[in-house]
């Protein structure tokens, strides 16, 4: 007999059928009722075992996490809080488990940060399993927007000799050996020596090879892993996460963040219209635990009510030079309230202020743009005014800076010298350069990284917790 999923046999619109199903063990409860999940929902079905004419040493080995198949009939759950249950005729342990070897004994509530350290077993719980199951539909969901739309996906590459932001810091690929490392005349490393005949690095960003294609096929996006060397270990940063970026030619800064707030509407609510049950699950998650936090650090909108708050808001357009005069004269300013506090035009805004932004002064997402061109990156298109550029990043509540994306600098010669400016050798990028000598048109693009959107749709409150396996400085353990 074919076996069914969980999810399957929950949503069946009638019972009296049997059935064939697989999963792990959650809990076992008087030898009689057994609760497995197969990670299709989050949601458990109950088993019930004719334990009178079982064998106990069969019933002592359905423990917590282990794999078994049961078969049996579905059938009207007498209890309440779900339709259906098996009235199980016999079941196969598929794979034991050491009850008191097992690390993560569900019923205890580990910490997460005990569950990062057994990430390899962490899914098995109700909060990771929801989190990767809505982070699976989002990645779908962004491929299905931009394939909707007609975007072609770009698949920038991971090793680079280019460094797309600027900052320098960049995890090095080489195959030279550390014990005799080949050198030049006067002691540096000799990279031509190496695999690729140059440095090179994990990329940052594949947003300027990404331009290359989109001024040939007009729209196009990348998906992909990216890699940061800066040694923060705070809850906002990943070494490694991944990048959703599009890039499209003759889009100017009003087309992009037209896309942009048009994309993140779309993915956002295909999360809630397709993962109900774990964002459910995971807002009384969140109630929970901040129960037991002060008021004032507790999240002023519950999950949902934050995510319909994106989806119900237009999303508010703002200069820099706004939002730095709104900032300067607001209370929490005035009255030193912030870690940061505004004096002059040209501060780099924080979190804290973004989320004043919108969660206090706005109230709805806001999208901030034309920044000061020394905070940004040497792409982005400098306005007539010489001191701001094409600049625009968007603001959520709970998370602060979510989106950031620009115009690109179309013109040669003004892209030229703000890269003398910023002592970027013209050698190093002089393909990225050639797409401004033939052809050139004005173009746009966004970053977004997927990890801090699953973090703003979960209702997560640190970012290694939204991805499988986090990779963060000291810490590659799997």
């Amino acid at each position: 007999m074919k076996y069914s999923k969980i999810k399957e046999l929950l949503n069946s619109d009638k019972a009296g059928f049997d059935v064939v199903t697989r999963g792990w063990v959650r809990t076992f409860r008087n030898k009689q009722f057994l609760a497995l999940n197969d990670g299709s929902t989050i949601h458990n079905i109950q088993c019930v075992i004719d334990f009178e004419n079982t064998p106990e040493e069969q019933l002592k080995r359905i423990t917590t996490s282990a794999a078994i198949q049961v078969e049996g009939t579905l059938v009207e759950s007498q209890g309440s809080g779900q339709k259906f249950e098996i009235q199980v005729k016999k079941f196969e342990i598929l794979g034991d488990s050491d009850a008191e070897k097992y690390p993560i004994q569900l019923r205890n509530r580990p910490s997460l940060e005990f569950l990062r350290e057994n990430a390899h077993l962490r899914v098995r719980t109700n909060t990771f399993s929801a989190v990767m199951r809505v982070r699976s539909i989002l990645a779908y969901a962004v491929h299905k927007y931009f394939n909707e739309k007609g975007f072609f996906y770009f698949n920038a590459p991971i090793i680079t000799g280019s460094d797309a932001e600027g900052a320098g810091e960049m995890f090095r690929v080489t195959a030279l050996p550390f014990d005799n490392t080949p050198r030049t005349e006067e002691g540096a490393v000799n990279y031509r020596e190496d695999f690729f005949g140059r440095e090179t690095n994990l990329t940052v960003s594949g947003q300027l090879e990404a331009e290359t294609y989109a001024m040939a096929l007009g729209q196009v996006y990348t998906f992909g892993p990216t890699f940061r060397a800066e040694n923060s270990n705070t809850s906002r940063h990943l070494a490694e996460f991944w990048m959703i970026e599009p890039e499209v030619a003759f889009n100017d800064l009003n087309d992009n963040m037209d896309l942009a707030e048009d994309f993140i509407r779309y993915v956002v609510k295909y999360a809630t219209e397709h993962c109900a049950d774990d964002l459910k699950f995971l807002e009384q998650r969140l109630l929970d635990e901040e129960k037991n936090k002060p008021q004032a650090e507790r999240s002023e909108m519950a999950l949902l009510e934050k995510l319909n708050f994106v989806l119900e808001n237009n999303f508010k357009r703002v200069s820099y030079t706004e939002a730095i005069d709104i900032l300067r004269n607001c209370k929490p300013n005035k009255n030193k309230k912030f870690q940061y506090s505004i004096d002059e035009w040209g501060a780099d805004l924080q979190s804290e202020h973004e989320r004043y932004l919108v969660e206090k002064h706005f109230k709805c997402p806001v999208i901030l743009f034309d920044y000061p061109a020394k905070i940004k990156a040497f792409y982005m298109r400098l306005n007539e005014d010489g001191k701001t550029v094409r600049a625009m990043d968007i603001l959520f509540p709970g998370i602060g800076e979510i989106v950031g994306g620009s115009q690109r600098e179309e013109r040669y010669d003004v892209l030229v010298q703000k890269m003398k400016e910023l002592n970027i050798p013209e050698e190093d990028l002089w393909w990225y350069l050639d797409t401004r000598k033939f052809g050139t048109a004005i173009h746009s693009g966004f970053g977004l990284g997927f990890e801090r959107l699953v973090l703003f749709v979960t209702g997560m409150t640190n970012i290694r917790d939204v991805i499988p396996f986090p990779r963060t400085p000291q810490s590659a353990e799997f």
